[in-house]
């Protein structure tokens, strides 16, 4: 009962100075600017159009973004939006880089614990089959807007 006692001391011990260090961690970052970069990138062709399912995610991105933005200022972060056009011949070449968000460099799918896959689009497309992100058992061919600000409140949390 000593070697138990003096464990659950020590123990505690170990334990108070963990949650002393990560509040002064926590407190260090506070009042520093923090910065979250959420990117899209879809194939835009010569007339500046997209096709539909990348004009239905440039929707739900554009809304997800502006939400983000609002409740992530009042902790500090600047939340950055970068709108990327690819070509047709880049398209051609790697055609699921188109309809892809990244936050911090990092797919959305991969903040989600999810995958991507791939479904025919539309004639903009041509034969090339476009992005899809698998999430929970579910396929999205459009990102919705939830699924976005769900990586970003992921993301949000290795920032601090």
């Amino acid at each position: 009962t000593e070697v138990a006692l003096m464990f659950f001391k020590l123990s505690t011990i170990v334990l108070s100075l963990m949650i002393m260090l990560s509040v002064q961690a926590f407190a260090d970052q506070v009042g520093k600017e923090k910065e979250l970069v959420i990117t899209w990138r879809r194939l835009v062709d010569q007339k500046n159009q997209t096709c539909p399912r990348c004009s239905e995610t440039g929707g739900e991105v554009e809304q997800a973004v502006k939400k983000i933005q609002r409740a992530f200022q009042h902790l500090g972060v600047v939340v950055k939006f970068r709108s990327e056009k690819i070509s047709q011949e880049e398209f051609n070449k790697a055609p699921l880089a188109s309809n892809r968000i990244t936050i911090n460099g990092k797919s959305l799918e991969e903040w989600l614990g999810g995958s991507s896959g791939q479904s025919p689009c539309c004639a903009s497309c041509g034969d090339n089959d476009c992005r899809t992100v698998k999430v929970d058992g579910q396929e999205y061919e459009a990102v919705p807007e939830r699924l976005i600000i769900k990586a970003a409140l992921l993301a949000l949390s290795g920032l601090f």
